[in-house]
């Protein structure tokens, strides 16, 4: 398959308060962000027109660079609007939108207080992660090699650059044994996240899913709490210990790019999508779609 580089595309970027034609939204190689990861961003996705959760993102955004020890030369309504004017200026109505912040290039080193913030939000048509068939026969994971860190370790609960290095190692792995993704424990060996989605379990018709004590709690996972809340269905966010993955009979991961997806396999465990996953994918689908009206 023939891959358009991202560097070198038809369109424009919202960079620092002004657009700028695509191929021309460059920064130094001596920027702090590259070699420091210094570098905060966000993931979101317009369906129909709508951003969904757009202002839940950005305040996370905002909340992330505060954590990085940086503040966005922006009002959270300034990027909210960045958001959308970039979609229109691309002519996009479905798209997914990637705001980002890093520091400048004024200062090389771990001391950079005096670097200049940048904010830039790009948008691209990026259809559904995973095929209709590949959502109904369920995805396959295996273990990764890294661990989420510890609170006292890394900033964990910032959407951080640096924090996704071990995510792309552990992503790599698993395609190259013939995977879609990888599960990763946290640093006690509880189920944590897959590399870029949070993660969920049935059991007897209740729902089990790891507490985001040491990963982000993702806005889809909220939100997939909240049509399962309002469906009736019991919601357990607890430690769960990896032997467990053989008393559940489905599985499934949740994130703004993987939406609902239902897991087959996670290592030497297996799964069957069923009503439950199949019924949460359809009713997240219509939500974001403006479908399906949130009690």
């Amino acid at each position: 398959m023939s891959l358009v580089p991202f560097d070198d595309r038809d369109g424009w970027i919202w960079l620092d308060g002004r657009f700028v034609p695509w191929r021309e939204a460059k920064v130094h190689v001596l920027t702090h962000g590259l070699h420091y990861a210094s570098a905060v961003f966000e993931g979101e996705r317009m369906y129909g027109g709508e951003i969904f959760e757009l202002t839940a993102h950005t305040e996370r955004l905002f909340k992330s660079a505060e954590i990085l020890d940086f503040e966005i030369p922006f009002t959270v309504a300034e990027i909210d609007q960045a958001c959308k004017d970039v979609c229109a200026r691309n002519g996009l109505t479905d798209a997914y939108i990637r705001p980002i912040a890093w520091r400048g290039s004024e200062m090389i080193g771990v001391s950079a207080q005096n670097t200049r913030i940048h904010v830039a939000v790009a948008c691209w048509e990026w259809p559904s992660y995973f095929s209709p068939e590949e959502k109904a026969r369920g995805i396959r994971l295996t273990w990764a090699k890294y661990k989420r860190p510890s609170p006292e370790t890394e900033p964990v609960h910032a959407k951080a650059t640096g924090l996704y290095m071990i995510c792309t190692i552990s992503k790599h792995a698993a395609e190259k044994e013939g995977y879609t993704d990888a599960m990763m424990l946290d640093y006690r060996g509880y189920i944590a996240e897959s590399t870029g989605s949070n993660v969920f379990f049935i059991k007897d018709g209740v729902i089990h899913t790891p507490t985001p004590d040491c990963f982000l709690n993702g806005i889809t996972r909220q939100t997939v709490i909240r049509i399962a809340k309002r469906k009736g269905f019991e919601v357990i966010e607890r430690h769960i210990k990896p032997e467990e993955l053989s008393t559940f009979s489905e599985c499934f991961v949740v994130g703004s790019a993987a939406e609902v997806t239902p897991v087959a396999e996670i290592g030497e465990y297996t799964f069957r999508p069923g009503n439950i996953s199949l019924s949460l994918m359809d009713d997240y689908a219509r939500l974001v779609r403006r479908e399906l009206v949130e009690a």
